[in-house]
């Protein structure tokens, strides 16, 4: 049962593995946002020969084997093919991970001044820790659709050259009433305030810094006040993925947890050459970090409308078929998982931990205290994926999200789960998830995409 340390186990792939971990930071810097990355996904996916789904159908009418297609929904989330040799009734082989990551949002009316500082009001998304965003650099990222249909792209704060953006905090000398809040209290999510701005205009204005804003964002970009009514701004720290460590042996950067999946997951489905047996799936999706609600989570329908659409172009459509073909699919729900951190040993059960450097970790199921929420796999399943890892020589560990009542985490593993389908949780080690800036070791993504790229090849059925 005593897992070698992967990097033990990979030495000979070492120039592999820095090759992968390059593909990573840059895919990393390119996609801060679910839209960035669907951008930086399709545009890598094109180069390996994949092609829109419509517009393949459009052109040729239906799909055969081979066929390596990609739907992009609304521009959040995006579902990659590789159609196999058998029906596809028979099931899909699935790799599903999320792209969307904690990050702060800015509201539909955002723009006030205060006391000669202009701000941007906002609303934080998905959990995180809002101390941990006070005093960092951070950059906004966004589209807005002005008043005549336009779509503006934004991405201020990232060049050298950029102006970038911060949430202030106070000084500690009058911070003694501020200290003796529990961490969660230290900030409400109202006070989480984007500093902007200072100069004014004229004196003669009410806000005259409001005004100079105002005037910079209509003149260097066209955008009036009321085209935030249209905008989805997001706000994330500043700055570039960076390799970590003195023997640069672990990645830090913004939106590891899901993108190290997603990257791995994309890299393994693309780079996948020949037919395949079954055929083969990608699912990149969004707003797991807010519960996979909403057009473009997973709690939406939107995979199972382009799965039939699939089926359609291969003449085995039916919504019988459509059951089947579901039903009959497995899938590696591909999300992070807890690294045990020595610092904070308290929160976690050693024997049944993710550790950084022993490779991919499986979660047979997650959930919170009583595992509410989880997907929970069947042994049966287990023992596929068991057995496709050792065939593989890939380095895998088991865990749990933490103690038993210490809390846990929520997946989009029982949402694929509900067709029927066998569904286990798959995921990269990291340290400091959630935070702005979280930790991942080079050799874990690398035996991730070994994971993944071992499951697409040999994707066992269930009797």
């Amino acid at each position: 049962m005593k897992r070698k340390n992967a990097w033990l186990s990979t030495h000979a792939n070492e120039e592999s593995i820095e090759e992968f971990s390059r593909g990573y930071i840059d895919f990393l810097d390119a996609g801060k946002t679910e839209r960035e990355c669907v951008i930086k996904s399709i545009q890598l996916a094109e180069n390996k020969g994949f092609k829109s789904l419509n517009d393949t159908i459009k052109k040729n009418g239906k799909l055969k084997p081979g066929d390596r297609v990609y739907y992009n929904h609304m521009n959040k989330a995006l579902l990659l093919y590789i159609i196999g040799k058998e029906p596809i009734e028979n099931g899909l082989s699935i790799l599903g991970a999320h792209i969307d990551s904690p990050r702060i949002d800015v509201k539909q009316n955002p723009l006030f001044e205060e006391n000669g500082l202009c701000y941007f009001d906002t609303h934080y998304y998905g959990g995180i820790k809002k101390y941990q965003w006070l005093s960092i650099p951070l950059a906004l990222h966004g589209v807005v659709i002005l008043r005549n249909g336009k779509s503006i792209n934004l991405a201020i704060g990232e060049k050298q050259s950029d102006p970038v953006f911060c949430i202030t905090d106070l000084l500690p000398h009058l911070a003694h009433e501020q200290m003796d809040k529990s961490a969660s209290k230290i900030i409400d999510g109202e006070s989480l305030n984007l500093l902007v701005g200072n100069r004014p205009k004229d004196e003669e204005s009410q806000t005259p810094v409001k005004d100079f804003i105002l005037d910079i964002l209509a003149r260097r970009y066209s955008i009036e006040e009321e085209d935030f009514l249209s905008a989805e701004l997001e706000i994330v720290p500043a700055g570039q993925a960076r390799e970590m460590g003195i023997d640069r042996s672990m990645i830090l950067a913004y939106g590891q947890d899901d993108r190290s999946c997603a990257y791995a997951s994309l890299i393994a489905i693309i780079g996948y050459e020949g037919i395949p047996k079954s055929t083969l799936c990608c699912v990149l999706t969004d707003k797991e970090e807010i519960g996979s609600v909403g057009a473009t989570g997973m709690r939406s329908r939107f995979f199972e409308n382009v799965t039939a659409e699939l089926l359609n172009a291969v003449d085995q459509y039916s919504d019988l078929c459509l059951r089947r073909t579901l039903a009959r699919s497995r899938m590696l729900s591909s999300d992070v998982s807890a690294a045990f951190d020595p610092g904070f040993s308290y929160a976690f059960e050693p024997k049944n931990s993710a550790f950084l450097g022993l490779g991919i970790c499986f979660n047979k199921y997650t959930g919170s205290r009583g595992k509410s929420g989880s997907n929970d796999a069947n042994a049966e399943f287990i023992y596929q994926i068991r057995r496709i890892m050792s065939d593989a020589g890939v380095s895998f560990q088991m865990a749990e999200l933490g103690k038993v009542d210490q809390g846990g985490g929520g997946t989009i593993a029982y949402l694929c789960a509900k067709y029927g389908m066998n569904v286990i949780d798959c995921g990269i080690p990291v340290l400091s998830m959630h935070a702005p800036w979280e930790v991942t070791s080079k050799v874990d993504l690398w035996e991730g995409l070994q994971c993944y790229k071992a499951f697409l090849s040999n994707a066992y059925t269930v009797d």
